[in-house]
């Protein structure tokens, strides 16, 4: 046989076994992928999330072949759960997959049926602890969790913990103690006004005993309602 002949032979068994190799590994890869589920994991922070829930969806994919899941749908259906934020999912071959959940972190109600978070998300969910509510148009929770820390800071020497934050469509701001009283802010240096109101606070307190409502848009002090009898009624300074 012609050493080209015999060359050429070696080189095309050569690639017969390499070829029966590939086939038989995807073969094998096939039969792994196709075995069924019989695992479903859940970690990450579940602690919120409704149990019953998680275990209907896990018995859904149970027994169904693993490669047939798919992977996008599964974490939309997570994400789709109460207080869910976010899910990613990985298949462990050949039977288990594992979803790690992300949830939100409650601050305040938004309305009778949706929370906000402390990423200013707002989202449906049950919730029956105590907490503030935001009012506020739609879109503008991020803004009011932005401020929410400093006002309550601002408030602290009241003595008593802001209950409701609102922001109107034109940008106006008011707080409502958990004692009752709301304070008018307006739409700029809200903080700064409640601070310096707050301060003055201690001066005013006695007499304003009865105070139901303080506007402090006045460049020169405020104005507080329900503080003191009507027969003298305090000044009203100038509003800006």
């Amino acid at each position: 046989m012609k050493p080209a002949l015999s060359l050429a032979l070696r080189a095309s068994a050569a690639i017969v076994v390499v070829a029966g190799l590939g086939l038989a590994a995807w073969w094998g890869w096939e039969a792994v992928a196709a075995q069924p589920v019989t695992q479903v994991r859940f970690q990450g922070e579940v602690g919120r999330v409704n149990a019953a829930d998680l275990e209907r969806l896990a018995a859904g994919l149970r027994g169904r072949p693993a490669n047939s899941v798919p992977l996008g749908e599964l974490r939309d259906a997570v994400r789709a759960m109460a207080w869910v934020r976010e899910a990613t999912v990985r298949r462990h071959y050949p039977g288990t997959l594992e979803v790690t959940l992300d949830v939100h972190e409650p601050l305040a109600r938004w309305d009778a049926e949706r929370l906000v978070s402390v990423d200013g998300e707002v989202f449906a969910a049950e919730f029956d602890e105590p907490m503030p509510r935001f009012v506020g148009p739609e879109g503008a929770a991020p803004v009011m969790v932005a401020r929410w820390a400093r006002l309550q800071d601002a408030a602290a020497p009241l003595g008593s913990p802001v209950a409701e934050l609102r922001l109107n469509a034109r940008g106006a701001w008011q707080v409502r103690l958990a004692s009752g009283l709301s304070i008018d802010l307006g739409r700029s240096d809200i903080e700064a006004r409640l601070a310096r109101f707050a301060h003055a606070w201690p001066r005013v307190a006695d007499s304003a005993a009865r105070a139901t409502h303080v506007d402090l848009r006045y460049p020169n002090g405020f104005a507080v309602r329900g503080a003191v009898p009507e027969k003298s009624p305090p000044a009203r300074p100038r509003r800006a």
